[in-house]
């Protein structure tokens, strides 16, 4: 048998050699130099040679527990060759299934369910947050410690609410291995109760007054900024939509306005498809659920102020960067801010100055019942209407809807200046 100062002493000699040890375990010396232990055995008839390590990486005790665990294999019929290469098979599999892998694997699976800004974001926040942490590491080896420490520095910066997002993509992530036979367990699960709660959202500022209301529209008006900004404001506030919808808005999705004249469309639309609307997700893809918003005569006026400005473009209210890309977020945000109204009204705010004003308004002239169709102009489905009931109402009370919104036109705009004016051209029946 072997020594320790044997194999310390053995030497490269001019051809490859080896010194046996017992019971088929050698160590081999190539002429090169490079020392490794193997094992000889018979498995099923035949003579079989099993490379244990290299040397000194692997010393001559624990070579010889390396062999006895090939010895028990074949006590038990197995190879131990091809259970060494199963287990390196494995090793590289585990490897390999890191956790951003299996992220870019589940998200690849999920993105077509989403919009592209929600898949953006989704994306985003894990290459943002997660993957520099703990990305490269094998998913079947991340457990809640590591999963909380992520979250941990998300909070400390204040992103209570980011933190929990992160917490539903990475579990989301995790469920996904477990299914693929990449991982056990989601951890992530687990540490929900462990993160801070997450704060009561605060109501987004309006104006509920119509006075202030058209206060604030004539200040807003006055205030240096591009022709555009000013009439994606009025068409938000026209409309009482979302938004994102607004900034987004196609001028594929208007219909029925006639742009060659300053005749009233009695009929124009705006079709809003259920893809852009804030729907669960299985409804984005249902054609049932667009979105159908009766445009008012000043509406319209707005619409074929910025025709004259982006017509031959894809959005209504591009980018003043890009006219390939829709207004930013944040434009209608600064907008308000300049021009005095930060903490009083928001963008979003349009939606509950209308709710309030016009549901009151409803009230004052015996009209309650306006209140489900106000709800169905702000694209409101109660929890307990089924499918195929919203689906059938989308186009329900259009009419009124209608006339609701012209009321709420001439309210807000019936002694303010046309879109054409505010940007100090003419009107055409004036050229």
């Amino acid at each position: 048998m072997l020594t320790d100062m044997a194999v310390r002493q053995a030497k490269p000699r001019t051809k490859d050699y080896k010194l046996a040890d017992s019971e088929g375990l050698y160590l081999f010396i190539s002429k090169a130099g490079l020392r490794s232990w193997r094992f000889k055995y018979r498995f099923a008839g035949k003579e079989r040679r099993l490379v244990l390590g290299r040397y000194p990486d692997i010393g001559l005790k624990q070579a010889r527990e390396l062999k006895a665990q090939a010895r028990n294999l074949l006590v038990n019929g197995r190879d131990p060759k091809i259970e060494a290469a199963k287990e390196k098979l494995e090793r590289t599999k585990v490897a390999t299934n890191t956790f951003e892998n299996q992220a870019r694997t589940w998200y690849s699976l999920q993105q077509d369910r989403w919009t592209p800004v929600h898949a953006r974001d989704v994306i985003r926040s894990l290459e943002k947050e997660v993957f520099p942490s703990i990305g490269s590491l094998p998913i079947s080896e991340i457990d809640e410690p590591i999963v909380l420490s992520v979250l941990r520095k998300i909070e400390r910066r204040g992103a209570i609410e980011t933190a929990h997002r992160v917490r539903q993509r990475m579990s989301a992530v995790f469920v996904h291995a477990i299914a693929e036979g990449a991982g056990t367990r989601d951890p992530a699960a687990v540490v929900t109760k462990a993160l801070m709660p997450v704060p009561r959202a605060k109501k987004r500022p309006a104006l509920v007054s119509l006075g202030e209301l058209k206060q604030m529209l004539q200040k807003t008006e006055e205030d240096p900024a591009s022709p555009l900004t000013k009439l994606a404001s009025r068409f938000l506030a026209l409309t009482a939509q979302r938004p994102g919808m607004v900034r987004a808005l196609p001028w594929s999705e208007i219909e029925k306005v006639d742009w060659q004249s300053e005749r009233k469309c009695p009929e124009a639309i705006w079709r809003v498809p259920a893809h852009r609307m804030k729907l669960e997700k299985e409804l984005k893809l249902d054609v049932e659920f667009e979105h159908l918003v009766p445009l008012s005569h000043e509406a319209v006026e707005v619409l074929r102020a910025a025709w004259v400005l982006t017509g031959r473009g894809n959005f209504v209210f591009p980018s003043s960067r890009s006219a390939r890309r829709p207004m930013s977020e944040n434009t209608l945000s600064y907008f308000y801010n300049r021009s005095g109204f930060q903490g009083r009204h928001v963008p979003h705010g349009w939606r509950a100055s209308f709710s309030t004003i016009m549901n009151e308004w409803a009230e004052r002239n015996g009209s309650p019942g306006d209140r489900h169709v106000i709800d169905m102009i702000l694209a409101h489905i109660p929890n307990s209407v089924s499918g195929s009931e919203a689906a059938y109402n989308r186009a329900a009370y259009m009419d009124r809807r209608r006339e609701l919104l012209q009321a709420w036109g001439k309210m807000l705009f019936g002694s303010v200046c046309t879109p054409l004016e505010m940007l100090g051209w003419p009107s055409r029946e004036k050229i």
